[in-house]
């Protein structure tokens, strides 16, 4: 990150910030959803953009404070890097065990239902916000490697199939709330968060541990290839 010049820290830095404060909202509203909806994908979608929030909001102060500890040195630097992403994997881990529990707990024999509708607008513009933030950490992750933005790119990803994954079983409670299938879809859905925070978790812990490895920034961006981050 030293390397960088300081247009291109603030630029990154203030990608970090707004996508902070584009995902406060979304816990409030999800969770207004969930009181008027039924749907276990619902409540699991709830808790895991309320996650979500905490991951960014740390991943925001860390980049801050090392931009601007222009005296910290090497080893300060990928200790803090660290531990800031095995919280934010701790946190994603135990987030997935809980939605999995939920589900499971819930099973089959639940009904989803109610008014699903305002789930489907919230993911809806979560999932053309997340897109376009994931192509924004595509490109700043292709001027320069940073442990912080690879982590965001890979997390925007997900968010997005996440989202996708939330559109479908929400659309099939909408439209048919009483029919068989959908209580599997239901369910399925749950699921499929928990394992988007359990991958999630295992992927921000690789990246933290990476965050110590001795092979400076720049020479690991070059041996990057590039169309790792062009992948779906």
């Amino acid at each position: 990150m030293n390397s960088l010049p300081d247009n291109q820290v603030s630029r990154r830095e203030r990608t970090l910030l707004a996508a902070v404060l584009l995902s406060a909202w979304a816990p409030l509203a999800t969770g207004v959803a969930v009181i008027t909806s039924r749907s276990t994908t619902q409540l699991a979608d709830f808790v895991r953009r309320t996650v979500e929030l905490i991951a960014l909001f740390i991943s925001w102060r860390v980049f801050r404070y090392l931009a601007r500890g222009r005296e910290l040195d090497a080893q300060t630097r990928a200790r803090v890097e660290r531990v800031a992403g095995l919280s934010v994997a701790a946190a994603l881990g135990c987030s997935a065990v809980v939605m999995s529990a939920l589900a499971l707990s819930r099973g089959l024999s639940y009904r989803p239902g109610g008014n699903v509708y305002p789930g489907l607008a919230i993911a809806g513009m979560g999932l053309v916000t997340n897109l376009w933030f994931w192509r924004r950490y595509v490109g700043l992750a292709r001027e320069q490697y940073s442990s912080v933005i690879e982590a965001q790119c890979h997390l925007y990803r997900a968010k997005a199939l996440v989202d996708l994954c939330v559109i479908t079983a929400l659309a099939a409670v909408a439209l048919a709330p009483s029919h068989g299938a959908t209580g599997y879809v239901d369910l399925l859905g749950s699921l499929a968060v928990a394992a988007y925070l359990l991958w999630s978790a295992l992927r921000a812990a690789r990246t933290a541990m990476a965050a110590g490895d001795s092979v400076p920034g720049p020479a690991r961006a070059r041996a990057r290839p590039v169309d790792e981050y062009a992948e779906v």
